[in-house]
């Protein structure tokens, strides 16, 4: 342990007996080291919350959720506190039950890079055990009603608007839309805003799962149908729906004309380089991490929406409509 904290041996002993004559630093330094290696707190700490944040990603394989934690790490390390990452909540370890982890280990607070919180037929009980518990919580964004925390929130409205606006510039009149589930609120919010920007054009929706299989089986139906722009909830889903447009003996942007949605890693380099909705993680990171530390400070939070506005950025996956 005081090898861990770089600290002697005595001084871990009058952290842990509560004696006085110990920075604010070092003492916390010593509780953190206690929290990640494993040990259990003295009887006499125990009520003291951990300089430890919980960070819950749904997932690994998008580039998006890695690329949140690091920037929420990084914000977070510099304020003194270590993130403790759940990853692989989708398939792997539920919410609820690293809910429980967390909360056992006394965190100081809770940032959800995407979760359950965005399903609205999900169960939502392990987000009441938060409230009850009144441990600093955010969102990262769009959840269902009912869950009053905080929000860093993308504008989905935006998104679509611009990702429309541009495919109607470039002469598309079939545009289609692969979304996530029905149930899911981000998904919803895009779909409100595709149908406004219609204007009587023809309805192609496709909904699926947010992976890449899900994109590819959803582009091919809304190909099929005659669609020769995709606006897709996720660069992931964009990268399934190129997939598809090839399957069938098209091409990129030549026949269809393919827009994602978050600019994560590497989208720059797809074949070709993928027009999407740029997410300001770093911004977004950066606040979700200064609206838990008001939290933990007792601040007044207000239970809002800090809504973000997204970029259009223009690579080769979009291009003119083919002629009729």
């Amino acid at each position: 342990m005081a090898q861990h904290v770089g600290v002697s041996e005595a001084t871990v002993s009058r952290v842990l007996n509560n004696k006085p004559g110990i920075s604010e630093a070092t003492r916390a330094a010593v509780l953190s080291a206690l929290d990640v290696l494993g040990y259990e707190r003295p009887t006499k700490l125990r009520g003291e919350r951990a300089r430890l944040v919980g960070i819950v990603l749904p997932e690994m394989q998008n580039p998006i959720f890695p690329g949140f934690a690091e920037v929420m790490a990084g914000a977070l390390a510099k304020k003194g506190f270590t993130p403790v990452l759940c990853a692989r909540t989708i398939d792997g370890v539920a919410e609820s039950e690293y809910i429980t982890i967390l909360l056992e280990q006394n965190v100081s607070g809770v940032i959800f890079a995407s979760g359950l919180y965005q399903q609205a037929r999900a169960a939502h009980e392990h987000y009441a055990r938060l409230r009850e518990r009144g441990l600093p919580t955010v969102l990262i964004n769009a959840s269902a009603d009912g869950l009053a925390f905080p929000r860093v929130c993308t504008d989905e409205e935006h998104a679509v608007e611009q990702a429309y606006a541009h495919l109607t510039a470039l002469g598309h009149q079939r545009i289609g839309l692969v979304l996530g589930p029905p149930d899911h609120v981000p998904s919803a919010r895009k779909l409100a805003a595709y149908r406004a920007a219609r204007k009587g054009a023809p309805e192609l929706v496709a909904h699926g799962a947010l992976t890449m299989e899900e994109g590819h089986a959803a582009a091919a139906r809304l190909v099929a149908e005659g669609a020769t722009g995709l606006i897709c909830a996720s660069d992931v889903l964009a990268i399934g729906a190129m997939r598809a447009v090839r399957r069938v003996g098209k091409q990129v942007p030549a026949d269809v004309s393919v827009v994602g949605f978050d600019d994560s890693g590497l989208m720059a380099f797809t074949d070709p380089p993928l027009t999407t909705v740029r997410q300001p993680i770093v911004a977004m990171g950066q606040a979700a991490v200064a609206l838990l530390l008001s939290q933990i400070d007792a601040e007044q939070v207000p239970d809002d929406e800090l809504l973000f506005e997204p970029e259009l950025v223009v690579r080769a996956s979009t291009g003119p409509a083919p002629a009729a």
